[in-house]
């Protein structure tokens, strides 16, 4: 099993966040979710809003809550270009929570026409994944 595994890059626009062989790597795809394994066939796809899950050789999983980007796997080395990437230990609930709050409050106004309805959806979806990440029901 050892020498079954998968180079991985995860970036971001602010910061490298992942440089390291793993086991496994799966995530939100615009079709769907779907797992990286060794020996992938090549794929570039985009991401959604949604959890990435990685497994290390040593057993270890880290998740992230990511907010879209893309993925390109070829010859077992990936790279995730995230639009961002917070770890289980990064996301602060309380400021998860206050994002929530704007989000609905702007979606209530959507008639007023200085509200964005996109932006606004899309803030809401960052923050219930960040949320449903850290496990907090809504």
């Amino acid at each position: 099993m050892d020498n079954k595994k998968l180079h991985l890059e995860i970036v971001t626009p602010s910061r490298p966040i992942l440089d390291e062989e793993v086991v496994s790597i799966s995530v939100p795809g615009e079709l769907g979710g779907f797992q990286v394994l060794y020996n992938h066939a090549p794929i570039l796809s985009t991401l959604n809003i949604g959890v990435m899950k990685i497994q290390f050789a040593d057993g270890n999983t880290k998740r992230y809550a990511v907010s879209g980007g893309t993925i390109d796997v070829q010859h077992n080395h990936v790279v995730v270009l995230a639009e961002s990437a917070e770890s289980e230990d990064e996301i602060d609930v309380d400021r998860a929570k206050a994002a929530l709050e704007r989000a609905k409050k702007r979606l209530e106004e959507k008639n007023k026409e200085n509200v964005d309805s996109m932006r606004a959806h899309a803030a809401l979806s960052r923050a219930l994944n960040r949320l449903k990440l850290k496990g907090v029901r809504i």
